[in-house]
């Protein structure tokens, strides 16, 4: 590749996986919550978490991409001079990017970890109690290695679609892979040369992602019996 194209695009997917490691971080953590206040006993609890992730899986990444960067710097500019700042402020599309895709994949998540957590027996916990264990022992002891395992295969789903989902924020001006190819192919006129190689180098972090993912299930499943129904 001409020019340093290539190493500018290597370059730019270290960007991207940067991007998707902190994106899910937000996104484990907000799926969480959401989950915590889903499966609520507390009825305005669990609508709010039910809107959250109604909303946000109901509209496309794109749009909301969008929405929160445009819409999130407009409303920061306004409230700026309430607080004495007169400068206008530009929003790191980094920052974005992983706050963006951090809330979006945190409605998803949140249905994974719901559904995990409800596939647990209920005896499950019981039987921690009856041993004399604490709640916090139960649910860090009992509950959470099973919650793991059972929410693997819809995380390593969702991880790879956010991984994908990262050269959306290229259109907000993030430098990341996607956006470095794209500039590569319209300098040299050769688009579809430099659009292969992101999508080999997409291809190569999401296959090394599913070869670790299924190690850590295997992992977590071992001692498990499957049972065919």
């Amino acid at each position: 590749m001409p020019n340093g194209y290539g190493a500018s695009i290597l370059d730019g997917s270290w960007l991207t996986l940067q991007l998707a490691l902190s994106a899910m971080a937000v996104a484990i953590f907000l799926g969480l919550v959401g989950a915590a206040l889903r499966i609520s006993p507390v009825r305005w609890l669990a609508a709010m978490g039910d809107a959250y992730a109604t909303v946000i899986r109901g509209i496309p990444d794109l749009v909301l991409i969008l929405l929160i960067f445009y819409g999130g710097q407009d409303m920061v500019n306004r409230l700026a001079p309430l607080l004495g700042h007169d400068e206008y402020i530009d929003i790191n599309p980094f920052i974005a990017g992983v706050g963006t895709l951090g809330f979006i994949y945190g409605a998803y998540l949140s249905e994974t970890f719901r559904g995990a957590f409800m596939a647990i027996p209920k005896g499950q916990g019981e039987a921690g109690f009856a041993y004399g264990m604490s709640g916090l022992q139960v649910f860090f002891r009992v509950l959470v290695p099973q919650m793991i395992r059972l929410a693997i295969p819809g995380f390593t789903n969702n991880w790879l679609v956010l991984v994908k989902a990262t050269a959306l924020i290229s259109v907000v001006g993030l430098q990341d892979m996607m956006f470095r190819a794209k500039n590569a192919g319209d300098s040299t006129h050769q688009p579809f040369t430099y659009i292969l190689a992101a999508a080999a180098l997409y291809l190569l972090i999401t296959s090394v992602s599913l070869l670790l993912l299924r190690y850590l299930e295997q992992r977590y499943s071992a001692g498990v019996k499957a049972v065919e129904l």
